[in-house]
């Protein structure tokens, strides 16, 4: 089946061609993130604006890519939910005209559920039950996926998402947006034992905190005047980030009984992650899967992906699909 995936949840215009739910023919992605660097942040009324004078050439290059036209798809998904509000009916409002006029069933998809998906493009044959890690700008939540239709939320962070603790890290440290790259590029140079950042446990609990460690980092930052090595800040900071992730991970998965493990969403695409979490499944015994990092950030072709199952089963959502800026995945 030949699903044509949208994704314009945030500042990210992107379309994609997906074969059966898990062969990419065309994933195109058009970035804001060099426009909405000057305000450090994206600017939401700006990031819809851009989707409207962009999507639909996006669109017709994705085909262009696959080799195919229009009338080979044989359905569409699109993010739904969550998202920015106004960027989000952007692209279902393009989804709803292309259904109508073209006749072809339509499936609105969770966007973390996008993300989720992204694994079986990147491993085919990833067998369910698996635990998956979903960690992004605004989200990190651990989830038991037991079937395309069953998933269950283990833990989630109480305050603030790990790429929002890395990128307002960046911002008191100078670095460009989106500060998460940078701080993994300097962290690669740098000693993970220079500065002794605060881990959020919270017991037994697989919930996250990361509101604490952003404060430290200023705090640390505003008291040590320049005088440490950024290189070092970014690598203390960063493992004092990724270590819970990894052990919290590491620790619902043995205690599901699960042997395969999943990291998703933008975060997925740090190096210190992946490589502590590649260590710590091998130390476990359990399977690891990573999309590429193309694939981590946002983009379509995982909406296509987790838009499949539905429409393979033949089911579709009516043109009055609403949009909603929360809901969990859980």
């Amino acid at each position: 089946m030949i699903i044509l995936g949208i994704e314009t949840s945030c500042d990210e215009t992107s379309a994609a061609v997906v074969a059966d739910g898990t062969q990419v023919l065309s994933n195109v992605v058009a970035s804001q993130a060099d426009l909405h660097a000057r305000w450090g942040g994206v600017v939401p009324e700006v990031a819809s604006r851009k989707h409207v004078e962009r999507l639909l050439p996006v669109i017709f290059e994705a085909l262009e890519s696959a080799n195919l036209s229009l009338r080979a798809v044989e359905g569409i998904a699109v993010t739904n939910r969550p998202g920015l509000i106004g960027a989000l009916l952007i692209g279902v409002t393009a989804a709803k005209a292309l259904a109508y006029g073209w006749k072809l069933p339509l499936v609105g998809v969770h966007h973390l559920e996008g993300h989720l998906y992204s694994n079986f493009l990147a491993a085919p044959d990833l067998a369910f039950p698996f635990i998956c890690l979903l960690v992004s700008g605004g989200h990190t939540e651990i989830v038991l996926v037991e079937s395309h239709e069953q998933r269950r939320s283990l833990g989630r962070t109480r305050d603030d998402a790990a790429g929002e603790c890395f990128d307002k890290c960046a911002r008191l440290m100078g670095l460009p947006y989106p500060g998460g790259p940078h701080i993994d590029r300097l962290a690669a140079s740098g000693d993970p034992q220079r500065i002794a950042f605060p881990r959020a446990w919270l017991g037994d609990s697989f919930d996250f905190s990361f509101s604490g460690l952003k404060t430290a980092a200023l705090r640390f930052l505003e008291t040590d005047g320049g005088r440490t090595p950024q290189e070092d800040v970014a690598a203390s900071f960063q493992a004092a980030a990724v270590e819970p992730l990894v052990r919290k991970t590491i620790r619902a998965a043995q205690t599901t009984g699960v042997r395969s493990v999943a990291v998703a969403g933008g975060v997925a695409a740090n190096r210190g992650l992946a490589q502590a979490m590649r260590q710590a499944c091998e130390e476990a015994g359990l399977r690891l899967v990573i999309p590429p990092p193309s694939l981590c950030t946002d983009n379509a072709a995982m909406i296509a992906a987790a838009g499949a199952p539905r429409l393979l089963r033949g089911e579709s959502d009516p043109l009055s699909l609403d949009s909603f800026a929360s809901e969990p995945v859980g």
